[in-house]
């Protein structure tokens, strides 16, 4: 198929290529799947050191789904309210409150559950994808 690849020259040197429409359409698909590759190298990477974890299909479905993030994580590390309470130096009740979502907690309350969950404060935010 190389053959089919037509160079354009400027002042005799090569500076574009023009490529069947196939040819790039396997091009840019090797490319994805090796760009996937690497970040699947580079989580293994992160787990094996471990800097991250691999989290349980139900836990991210929960996440996905909507369901209260400090309440999913606090049940994925097995801990009751009164347990993460105690443990980021809140009420238990303050937190019962953020995870049936009638307070949403400040920065500072965020940060605190977050440390005691051993989750980065992005992983508590209302909206995954911001």
């Amino acid at each position: 198929m190389s053959r089919d690849v037509q160079f354009i020259e400027r002042e005799g040197r090569p500076e574009y290529v023009v490529l069947p429409i196939p040819l790039y359409r396997d091009l840019l698909r090797r490319a994805e799947e090796a760009e996937e590759l690497r970040w699947y190298r580079e989580g293994m990477a992160a787990i094996a050191a471990g800097e991250d974890e691999r989290v349980p299909e139900e836990v991210v479905r929960r996440l996905l789904g909507g369901e209260n993030a400090v309440r999913v994580w606090r049940e994925h590390r097995g801990m009751t309210q009164a347990e993460l309470a105690a443990r980021s130096g809140l009420s238990s009740s303050y937190v019962s409150q953020i995870e049936a979502g009638r307070r949403r907690g400040s920065l500072k309350v965020l940060r605190r559950l977050a440390r005691a969950l051993a989750v980065d404060l992005e992983d508590l935010a209302d909206d995954p994808v911001a």
